[in-house]
């Protein structure tokens, strides 16, 4: 299923017109190689914060590479946001952050972990 959509992902990821999703830059903690990963964006109650579902876990290697290198670019919305101080956190911690319909998701158990991130942009 994830390699069919896959290639819809990367084609809508960080439109404007399609905020739900999302696209993180980061680079490989060993290799230092560049990666462009899409990712849905949860929607939360402080303009200033980034919330990612891990439905795989806190292992994912994307999401560790954020944590070493200490942050990322997304681009979201049509814009490049600097994110920066990622922490992974529970679904205790996301469920209070996330703001709608979403909350009963984030709250049900489907994911083990999530990733916040600073929102410090947009940069121009």
């Amino acid at each position: 299923m994830l390699n069919a959509t896959a290639p819809v992902a990367k084609a809508v990821a960080g439109r404007r017109w399609f905020p739900l999703w999302a696209v993180i830059h980061h680079r490989g903690r060993t290799s230092g190689t560049a990666y462009a990963t899409p990712i849905a964006v949860i929607p939360t109650r402080r303009q200033d914060i980034f919330l990612i579902g891990l439905p795989w876990g806190a292992k994912t290697n994307w999401a560790r590479n954020v944590v070493v290198a200490g942050g990322a670019t997304v681009r979201w919305r049509g814009r490049d946001y600097a994110a920066t101080e990622p922490r992974i956190v529970g679904p205790e911690v996301a469920v209070v952050q996330a703001r709608g319909p979403v909350r009963r998701v984030v709250g049900s158990g489907r994911f083990p972990a999530f990733l916040e991130l600073r929102r410090t942009g947009p940069s121009e």
